[in-house]
């Protein structure tokens, strides 16, 4: 028996493992031939798992560049957030986490309220945050819209800083070279990273999955990127001026699972577990269960599960020096010898 390797097995551009030929000898006549696949990545086994991150991807890109090409001005942030999560829906998947519409000096975290009231002016910089998943496995992605030209050097320096870092961004990459490259991209364009803001890694079900990517060179703790492991690399940008750190606001509109653990109090783990049964551990927000629960009624119960630690709540993140903020950000897919990014 004579197994020759024939090459690497790859779908679109996906390197998941090498075919095997392997003649099978009866009498010096070959009897029959067998193709086998072995896979390189245990986390990869099934196909399906890459090809349900492609279209989480194509869907986030496709949302994210119709969120991008809208004339926002005029619109609530409550239809602007109903109407780019329809737009998920549409396409075949759910919304990740509640559509953040941050405005100007709001980082991050942002999402309409119920019947939202605040409206995009033409003097707004409004980042657009959308998360998409296909059976929990999730694509990020953000994009920054302005109106008003004086702030268009601040999209535009997240943009490239985005892209920088996703050309340099390979299996065994130092994420503190990532952060350096973000850094030296913005600071050359006369803008400033948000040092206290950073990518992450990402896995089913969980958005920020425990490792961090940062926007400006580390010298301290620092890993290496792994192949066919999920990162979103996200620059946020402030002026020169600003203070290029973020503190936590007032405002605590998303809300996430912490524990399961029983409260005693049957009403909210009843709520507890329809939350579970709806969302995992994906983030949500009011506005996602006025329909089933009475406002005031889900309010105090989300009040209760906060207390009981049942539940996280997400402040809204705002530049120290309240400088705009402008941010970018892509879903990336390491290999050997180049990135895949799924939401380009």
């Amino acid at each position: 028996m004579n197994t020759i390797k024939i090459g690497i097995f790859r779908i679109n551009n996906w390197p998941l493992g090498h075919l095997t030929l392997t003649h099978i000898f009866h009498n010096q006549n070959l009897a029959y031939t067998s193709i086998s696949l072995n896979i390189f990545n245990l986390e990869f086994q099934e196909l399906d798992v890459y090809e349900i991150y492609i279209k989480a991807g194509k869907i986030a890109s496709k949302v994210r560049e119709y969120a991008r090409s809208e004339d926002h001005t005029g619109k609530t942030l409550s239809e602007i957030c109903n109407d780019i999560e329809q737009e998920i829906f549409k396409n075949g998947a759910e919304p990740a986490f509640p559509v953040n519409v941050s405005l100007n000096d709001i980082a991050a975290h942002y999402t309409a309220e119920p019947n939202d009231p605040i409206t995009v002016k033409n003097t707004d910089v409004l980042k657009i945050d959308v998360g998409v998943h296909v059976d929990g496995y999730i694509a990020d992605t953000a994009v920054t819209v302005s109106y008003d030209s004086k702030y268009q050097n601040l999209v535009d320096t997240a943009e490239r800083a985005l892209d920088e870092a996703i050309n340099m961004a390979r299996s065994n990459t130092r994420v503190s070279d990532i952060g350096r490259i973000i850094e030296k991209t913005i600071t050359k364009y006369g803008c400033k990273p948000i040092q206290n803001l950073s990518g992450h890694s990402l896995e089913r079900y969980t958005i920020h999955a425990g490792k961090s990517i940062p926007n400006i060179w580390t010298i301290g703790h620092s890993f290496n990127l792994s192949v066919n492991n999920v990162y979103a690399i996200e620059p946020f940008v402030t002026t020169k001026d600003g203070q290029g750190v973020v503190y936590e606001g007032k405002v605590k509109n998303i809300f996430g699972i912490a524990s399961r653990k029983r409260t005693k109090d049957q009403k909210a783990d009843d709520f507890l577990e329809y939350l579970w049964n709806k969302f995992k551990t994906l983030p949500f927000a009011l506005r996602w269960i006025v329909n089933e629960y009475e406002e005031k009624e889900a309010l105090s119960l989300i009040g209760l599960l906060i207390k009981k630690k049942n539940l996280h709540a997400y402040p809204i993140l705002v530049e120290g020096a309240n400088r705009i903020v402008a941010q970018a950000e892509h879903t990336i897919i390491p290999q050997e010898c180049d990135t895949i990014t799924i939401t380009k």
